[in-house]
């Protein structure tokens, strides 16, 4: 019986596998521009140049008649971007702060169904609401701390109704652009952590090794591709918080042939330091709201003030 159960499996796992390789055929890492000079003058040209790309943009989505994109990208105008790609799904690295003058850095990480049309109309469960939450409650906590903060949407995002979002292949190619971002960042002298939501919390597990950063936290987690911190590799301080009505809590932590993520971050098993998410049911894309426990725990860790974060 056993043997026959394993079989079966086996059988939907390939099954599953041979459907996502057909649906999502394997490509290059994402690319992003390289990092300019983090002066004011390198960075003001850079925002600039961005500014008009997104202004492009959304013009000829609204003369295609996409709507939802144009609306979101319109959305987008005004804001610093680091980084601005129209094709696909889109790629946008936008920066909430003054980055020349900053000495640390949180990088916020989106997971499944976060694209152009997504990064600001959901409010704080788009990565822009949610970078532009995160920067205000540290402001609140620490009003003249130099800390920027960045929504990172750098790679192509599984959807969640998706095959792929089992497998870790677009978190692959995340942490293959996320790492050259996060050495460019260190290279100029910053201190970086990184906040992952959801399955951008694979994407930050298969970064983190070697990587020189001093924090990652995951929220709404379904694993990070590893089995403990210490199969992570990394000398950083690892945080793992989730809310107690988050779905992803009933998400099976396993690892067979490509599908699922390992070890849940939230088990004693895989030696994350837990911080409190709140009472009163917070849900999996809550964590950014305000006003709650896990906002202001994540604003902690993204000023590196560990002594703080309230378990």
């Amino acid at each position: 019986m056993r043997l026959r159960r394993t079989s079966a499996i086996a059988a939907v796992a390939a099954a599953v596998a041979a459907t996502t390789a057909a649906v999502y055929p394997s490509a290059p890492a994402d690319r992003l521009q390289a990092m300019p000079a983090l002066t004011a003058p390198a960075l003001a040209a850079r925002y600039t140049a961005d500014a008009h790309q997104i202004a492009r943009a959304a013009r000829a989505a609204s003369r295609a008649g996409n709507t939802g994109l144009a609306h979101s990208l319109n959305g987008m105008r005004g804001g610093q971007y680091l980084d601005f790609n129209p094709a696909g799904q889109g790629l946008a690295v936008e920066v909430f702060g003054n980055l020349a003058t900053a000495t640390r850095v949180a990088i916020l990480v989106p997971g499944s169904d976060t694209s152009l049309t997504t990064f600001d109309t959901r409010g704080t469960a788009s990565p822009q609401g949610a970078a532009r939450a995160l920067m205000a409650q540290a402001r609140e906590l620490a009003p003249h701390a130099r800390l920027a903060v960045i929504a990172w949407l750098g790679y192509k995002t599984p959807s969640t109704l998706s095959p792929a979002v089992m497998t870790s292949g677009d978190a692959g190619q995340g942490a293959a652009a996320l790492r050259p971002f996060v050495d460019d960042l260190v290279r100029h002298g910053h201190q970086v952590a990184l906040i992952c939501h959801s399955y951008g919390s694979v994407v930050c597990g298969l970064a983190a090794a070697h990587l020189p950063v001093t924090d990652i936290a995951v929220v709404g987690s379904p694993g990070m591709d590893a089995s403990s911190v210490r199969a992570l590799h990394t000398t950083a301080r690892v945080w793992a918080g989730r809310g107690t009505g988050d779905w992803i809590q009933h998400v099976p932590h396993v690892h067979f042939l490509g599908l699922g993520f390992g070890q849940d971050p939230m088990a004693p098993a895989f030696g994350a330091r837990i911080f409190s998410c709140g009472g009163g049911g917070g849900g999996h894309s809550d964590y950014f709201t305000p006003g709650g426990a896990a906002l202001r725990n994540l604003a902690r860790i993204a000023l590196g003030d560990p002594a703080r974060v309230t378990r």
